[in-house]
Formats: structure tokens, sequence, C-alpha cells
């Protein structure tokens, strides 16, 4: 992966006032302006009043620097485009300990807390924050990045998302059951917040579409206000700032009062519940109707709203409308905000009286869309009898946009009705549905993968058609993760031991870690690293024995698999091997075992039957596991509730093994691998996302590769792929399935397991059965690496040092070159 260099910043610079040394000025007001805050307090200086304290005493500084970001913006030069990144997760984890970290307050907060008798400690003051909850995984977490590099290369940009009350759910466990709580992570509000009072846009569902005198009119049945809410993200080594606007929902008219005196209190503010509705939760489960409708409404309402205020903006940066697209990029993060490119055309068809191949210039010519799914099924579809009942005029628009789209095809491929079917923004078979994906690439200037393997296979399957269109149309940009967060913050201890190895350059350009392979043979940086290493195990074991009850050993090799639960991430692979190595051992207590120690965390979605009893099973598992006196130390299997980007500050410095094992095609990029890495864990994983780039990057014989490669499964699953041979020549293979199906773990309930285990013997659609052996075999070679302590550490320096190229700062870089530039400049 070549290095990319970032151009000079386009617009006027925005002064730093505090960075990696303090401001003395900014200091002195940062500290008055928390002792002001405290004062006025009734209660003792609790956690939780010096961390709002804290928040507080930032926020002047950081409504500043983010005046001076949009006012020099206002200024840039001509033909740099702002960025406007769409999404319907920004999953941000806290905030406080990275604010203070830009300005330079570190000390300044650690002297304010020791000022005062009886105050919190720093530690104890971070923890008390929430997460915020706007986010669930890897989408919502490759997005709250971008807007870390956003600012620190200094992009005119908006990050805009929805404020939900309650996040996705908060995970508690019961009885080795997932249960779904509300994430109250506003309870008692947001002190980062900046509400934007004066930005209030209207939404509006239902209703019919109106025509005179050729112009077609849009009149909703229903109407709710979008409020804008700011939540900044700072920089680092510059004083500019990123934007997430959060849009919240209100209602748009007040009470019935006349109702309400009547005594019908509730229907005198049924509206205001309808539209407080839609900030609750983040993917409402949509096995219901009404939870289908809620979730396009959510979609349409970030749309909506964005889009009216990207407009104003321009508007009064620029006199003409008509320009919107060479000055705006619309970038489309996945298919929840595809409605983007229908709205955009009904407002500047409908509202700013555009014809139709004007608006449909400056729709594509702003639009652009990232891809994150291989798999048809996740491909967001919508059923046309909900567009009729919800948005009917941007179901006009669909059916325009997809005639001359169909036209198009018919002219450069005539007589191939199979195609046009294939192609069609309308999917005809069964209930008649709109294809969102068709629609973001249709609309768009550029579609990008987020790893070289999905962006290839992307053209090669799911768009091939499209693809063979508009072959320029399709590119590559292998996601990253931002540095500051994942490691620097992260993991302060294993940054020291960098700079003092390879100096402090790499902390501006990630790139300068490769200068760490040449001393990755050093016995001294060895040790120092896995000194390093234990250290942040030690934390996380005793976090384990306070929060959970559960004595981890340090000693183990924490082995683990962090992402979201689903059956193509195949946490179930992870498990059969659990079994198997559990089996072994009880079978032969006395060999010499490697301790491990099989960490686990994530959530399933609510309605996702499968991934849920897989979570039951890990607790079953390690209700077994943990208490039988043969095991003892030599394995251990920990499931850590309700993961979110707090906990993964603490598990990914602690890792040693990084559990990366998709079905070789079905893994997008993924950026825990590059979290894990950076943090000095090695990978055991398939050939599939961003492993294979990692691989490439610090040497394949760094990382512990297994199983079938997508051709070889494509193959398999063409020529007819019967599992059970799997099982039945593979005798341990055959002994986990009959303990797990036969009830050894789920004593009482011995039928508990059998729908996971069962269809593996005849479907398998994720080739559980086919990787296994393979997989079991690279377990083996993990453990004999970990048995020579200098080679490990060894293998994991060379891992960070081949990390340079997966910041995201590299690949914000590529989006502003290849995707977010000018069209006329390229």
């Amino acid at each position: 992966m070549s290095k990319t260099t970032v151009a000079a910043p386009a617009h006027e610079p925005v002064a730093v006032r505090a960075g990696d040394q303090a401001d003395p000025a900014l200091t002195q007001e940062f500290t008055t302006a928390w002792k002001r805050e405290l004062s006025q307090r009734s209660d003792a200086p609790s956690p939780d009043a010096c961390l709002r304290a804290a928040i507080v005493a930032c926020r002047p500084e950081l409504a500043d620097r983010w005046a001076a970001t949009q006012a020099a913006d206002a200024k840039r030069a001509r033909g740099v485009r702002r960025v406007h990144y769409l999404s319907m997760e920004f999953l941000m984890g806290r905030a406080l300990r990275n604010a203070v970290s830009v300005m330079g307050l570190d000390d300044a907060l650690k002297a304010a807390l020791e000022s005062h008798a009886g105050a919190a400690s720093l530690g104890e003051v971070l923890e008390q924050e929430p997460d915020a909850a706007l986010g669930n995984g890897g989408l919502g977490r490759l997005a709250a990045c971008f807007l870390d590099s956003f600012a620190t290369l200094e992009l005119p940009s908006f990050g805009y998302g929805l404020r939900y009350a309650h996040g996705m759910f908060a995970q508690a466990i019961q009885e080795g059951r997932q249960v779904e709580l509300p994430d109250e992570w506003l309870r008692h509000g947001n002190p980062w917040e900046f509400v934007r009072a004066e930005l209030r846009y209207p939404v509006g569902f239902g209703g019919v579409v109106e025509s005179s005198g050729g112009h077609r009119s849009w009149k909703p049945a229903e109407e709710i206000v979008a409020q804008a809410c700011d939540f900044v993200v700072p920089g680092h080594a510059t004083g500019r700032v990123s934007t997430l606007r959060q849009w919240h929902a209100q209602p748009s008219r007040p009470i019935d009062f006349a109702m309400f005196c009547r005594g019908e209190h509730m229907a005198a503010g049924q509206h205001y519940e309808a539209a407080d509705t839609l900030n609750w939760v983040l993917y409402p489960d949509d096995s219901t109707a009404a939870g289908r409708q809620l979730r396009l409404k959510q979609e349409f309402f970030l749309c909506s709203a964005s889009l009216q205020d990207m407009i104003a903006r321009h508007l009064r940066e620029h006199a003409e409308i008509d320009t919107f697209g060479r000055h705006n990029v619309v970038h489309l993060n996945d298919t929840h905000p595809a409605l983007a490119p229908a709205e955009l055309m009904r407002l500047l068809l409908d509202v700013y009286s555009m014809g139709w191949e004007e608006a449909w210039a400056v729709t594509t010519q702003a639009v652009s869309y990232t891809n994150h799914t291989l798999m048809p099924e996740a491909l967001e579809t919508w059923p046309v009898r909900m567009f009729e009942e919800l948005l009917p005029r941007h179901l006009e628009i669909i059916y325009e946009i997809n005639r001359r789209f169909l036209d198009e095809v018919g002219a450069r491929f005539p007589g191939d009705t199979g195609l046009i079917a294939r192609m069609s923004l309308i999917d005809e078979n069964g209930e008649r549905r709109v294809r969102m994906a068709s629609l973001a690439i249709v609309a768009s200037h550029k579609v990008n993968g987020v790893s070289a393997l999905h962006s290839k296979l992307m053209v090669q399957t799911i768009f091939a058609d499209f693809a063979a269109m508009w072959p320029q149309r399709f590119l590559n940009i292998t996601n990253g993760v931002t540095p500051r967060r994942w490691l620097m913050q992260a993991n302060p201890e294993l940054c020291e031991l960098l700079d003092r190895h390879i100096g402090t350059d790499w902390r501006a350009d990630l790139h300068g870690l490769k200068a760490l392979g040449a001393k990755a043979a050093g016995k001294k940086i060895g040790q120092e690293f896995l000194a390093t290493k234990r250290a942040n195990k030690e934390r996380l074991a005793e976090r384990v024995r306070r929060d959970f009850g559960v004595t981890i050993s340090p000693d183990s090799l924490f082995d683990v698999q962090i992402k979201r639960i689903h059956e193509y991430k195949r946490q179930l692979l992870n498990v059969l091997h659990v079994v198997a190595r559990y089996q072994a051992i009880v079978a032969n207590p006395g060999a010499d075992w490697v301790p491990r120690t099989v960490i686990f965390a994530g959530k399933a979605a609510s309605a996702y039957h499968a991934a849920k009893l897989t979570i039951q099973l890990i607790h079953d598992v390690a209700r077994v596991v943990n208490a039988d006196p043969r095991v003892g130390n030599k394995l251990k299997v920990v499931f850590l509730p309700n993961y979110g980007v707090s906990l993964a500050e603490v598990i990914l410095p602690a890792a040693d093994l990084s559990e990366q094992i998709s079905t070789a095609g079905t893994e997008a990029s993924g950026t825990g691998n590059m979290k894990f890495a950076m943090n000095g864990a090695l990978t055991i994983g398939t050939w599939d996302g961003a492993n294979i780039e990692m691989a490439e990057a610090m040497g394949v014989e760094n990382m512990f590769v297994f199983g079938l490669r997508t051709d070889a499964v494509a193959k398999m699953k063409s020529w007819g792929y019967d599992p059970r041979l799997y099982a039945e020549e593979n005798f341990a293979l055959q002994q986990v399935l009959d303990a797990i199906g036969g009830g050894v773990f789920s004593w009482g309930e011995p039928d508990r397991y059998r729908s996971l285990v069962q269809p593996l013997l005849h479907r398998d659609p994720y080739m559980l059965l086919a990787d296994f052996a393979d997989y079991v075999h690279a377990q083996e070679q993990v453990d004999a690496l970990y048995r020579d302590p200098a080679a490990w550490a060894e293998r994991a320096l060379r891992n960070i040092a081949g990390m340079g190229a997966f910041s995201t700062d590299r690949t914000i870089a590529e989006y502003i070159e290849h995707v977010w530039a000018d069209p006329k400049a390229r």
C-alpha cells in the first residue's frame, strides 16, 4: 500500500492555542472555569461533579475552535469541496481524555483534581463518563475515526447523524442469555453538546403529491422538526475541529390545548411521542412492520435535515444553487443514507425549480457512496408500498431515475431483458421493493469498497452489472483507524516504548512505525514489549476479577474475539475450538498445555436468534470449563458484556491473539484487526478483508493464516459442499458436535443447542466444518510460538511495524484525492 501525502489545507489556518504543551493562558481559563462550575454544585466533588466541571471548562475553547474553523472553511480556496459524511452510526466513545490531550490540559486537570480535598482521582473521573451511544460496531467506529482525521488533516467537513437517546441497547447477561436494556447515556444530559437553536428544519412524511402547471409539489400529512445538536471533535496538532451534527426530532406544533383542557391529556400531545420515537433507538427491531417503518423514517429524517442544512450553508456562501455539487460532497456511509439523492433531487426540482437534467447533474456531482457488505441479504431494500405511504414524492422521483437509467442500459445492452431486471432500482420479484444500494450507485460519481479483496469481489459479484457499465466509477479505499485513540490514548506505555526506540516522528506520520522492523529482533526491546504487554494484561485481569468475579492469569495467552455477534464472523468456530481444547485437556491434563484465556465480547441484534444462542453457548461453555478442577488455569473462557469503545480501550492493549476468522469473502474489511495489531497482538485469521493487506504489509509469515480462500469457498459451494464429510473424517470435530448437541454444556435442557449444530451438518453456509481442522492446526502454531517469549515478542513488534498504512489519515487522504476532489480537478 503506497504512502499518500496530503496537500496543504486550502483555507485560512486556525491558530493552535494548545497542543502537546499547555498554553498558560488556556490552562488558567480552564482552571478558572473548572472551579466556577464545581463551586455551583451543592454536592461534594464526586467523580460525576468533577467530570461535568471538566467538560464545561473545556467547552469555551472548543466553541472558539469551532467558530474559527467554520469561518476559515467559508473562505476556503476555490475548488475545495466541503465533505458531508452521512452515517446512521458514529461510535464516539468517551470524549474527555481526547479533549484534554488535544488541548494540552492533562496536567491542568490532574492538578485541579488534586487541589480539592476529597476530589476523585483522574482515573475515576475518566471512568465516570458514559460512552456516547450513537453507534453499534465497526461502521460507527470507522465514522468516528474519520471525524478525528477530518480535523487532523484540516478537511472542510461535517459529519451528520442522529441523536439517539438510548443507542442500540445496553447488553446485560441473565443466566447466560443476552437481555437488551435501554442505554441511558443521556440520563444526566450531555454537557459536550452544543444545541444550535437557530438550525431547525421541517421533515415531512405521508400526504399527497400535487401538480400545478407541470410543477409537482409534496404536501406531507405529518411534519417533524429536526433540531441541530453539535458534538465537536478536536484535531491533533491543529486548532481545527470536526463537527458531528446530530439531529433531534421535535414536534412541529404545540399540544392541542383545548383537548388537554377537556382531560384528553395523552391525545393532546400524541404527536410529541410520534416525534420523540425517532430519537429513541438505533436500528429498531425490524421483525415487525412498525419497526421497519420507524427505521425508514429515521433514515429519511437524517437525509432530509442534513441536505436542507447543507443547502442553507451553501447559499450563505455562494449565490447559486446550481453550483452545489461543485462545492459540496454528500458521502453515503453504506445504504442507510441512500435516500439522500432522491431527497436532493426533490429539493432541487420542487423547491429550487431546476430542470431534471440540471438537478441530476448536480446530484451525481455531489454524491458518492461507500459499500460495506458483500452479502446480498444485507443490502437494504424497502417495500414500494411503504414508500407510497411515507414518501410518495420520492417514489415518483425514484421511478423517474429508474426509467431514465434503464433506457440507458437498454441502449448500451439492447435486448438483454435479464440485465434490465437485475439492474432495475425496483425489484419486481415477489413484493415490489426499492433497491437502495442500486439507487446509491446510479446517483454517485464514485463507489468504493473498503479493502482490496472486498472491492474486487464487489465488482465481480453483487455489482458486476453496474461495474460493466461504469468501470471508472468503482475503486478501492482500504479502511483505517485513528492512532490517536487506538494507540496513543489506549496504550500510552507502548507509545513510550516506541518513542524510546524509534523516536517520535511516527506520532505525526504512522508510516514511521516501519523503523521498528529493523529493531524487532533485539533482546532489550523484546523484553520491554513483554513487560508492557503484561502490565496491560494485569489491568484487564483486575477488571475482569472486579466486575465479573472471574480470576484469569496474566501469564496465560489472552485470545480475544471482540466484534458484533454474527454467523459470518464465526464466533461459533471459536467455540468449537474451545470445546475441542477442553476435551483434549480433560483427556490428558498432565500434558504441557499453554495456558489460554479466551475472551469474547459483542452484541447480537435483538431479533437474531442464532447469534443470541451463540452468546448463551459461550456462557454455558465458560461455566463448565472454568469450574472443572481438571482444567484449572490451563483454559478459561470469559464473556465481557456491553462491549463498546471504552471497554475496547482496555481489552486491545492486553490482547496477545486477535481472532479475525470470518469466512473468506464475507468480511468487507474489518478495523478491529488493525487496532489489535497496532497494540502488538498477533492475528489468527482467514485470507479475508483487510487481513490480506495487513499480512502483505507485515509479512504473511507474521500472521497465522488458515482456512479456505475466497475462490475455494466459491468452488466448493458450486460443486456441492457436504459438511458431513468433514465431521465424519475428523474424530475431534465429531466429539465437539456431539458434546454441544447432546447437552454436555446445557444440563437440564439437552436439546438447547441442537438448532446451532445440526444445521452445520446439512448446510453450514459459512464453512465452519470445512475450516475447523486448519483452524485447530493454526492454533497449535500459536501455542508453539507462545512457548518462546522472545520469538513471540519479535513477531508482535513486526506486526506493529507493518501498521503504518492503516491510519485513517491515509484513508482520508485517498478519499480526498480519488473521491472527494473537485471532479474538474481530477
